[in-house]
């Protein structure tokens, strides 16, 4: 059983060691709320189950972060200089992929003059990769949405 901030718990049969999912361990990096709570479930997912992870917070509208690669820089940046992955093409194009399928999620239905705040977790266990991003989205501040989005990949 793995214990999270919140008394959240990844469980299973008591008798096993059970790993967690790489998409579930993504999702909630990305919903965590505060440093220490991310720190504490990246120091657990390595120590417990060998995972490498990175997060990353980024902002703007979709015409800023979507159109100009932002998004898709930010991501590659945290994966390079967090040791997610290393600069091999192959786990690259995994990580690329994997955050364009997450951001679909994120970024459809939507003006592209909306504003986001975004927080997104990257998980692997050096067979699958995992990318989650939670935030939300707004034109106005009285009219705020949440979306999360999730892309898994083969490395």
């Amino acid at each position: 059983m793995l214990l999270l901030e919140g008394g959240h718990t990844l469980k299973g049969p008591s008798t096993e060691k059970v790993k967690p999912s790489l998409e579930r361990s993504a999702i909630l990096l990305a919903l965590s709320e505060t440093r220490e709570e991310e720190d504490k479930l990246k120091k657990s997912l390595m120590e417990s189950h060998n995972f490498r992870c990175g997060v990353t917070e980024l902002g703007g509208t979709v015409a800023n972060l979507q159109h100009t690669g932002k998004l898709t820089n930010s991501v590659m940046s945290t994966a390079f200089n967090t040791g997610v992955i290393p600069k091999e093409d192959r786990k690259i194009h995994a990580l690329i992929h994997a955050t364009l399928e997450a951001s679909n999620s994120i970024f459809i239905h939507t003006n592209s003059n909306a504003s986001f705040a975004l927080k997104i977790g990257i998980v692997t266990d050096s067979d699958w990769l995992a990318v989650a991003i939670y935030g939300r989205s707004s034109l106005h501040p009285l009219l705020e949405h949440a979306r999360v989005g999730l892309g898994v990949m083969h490395l």
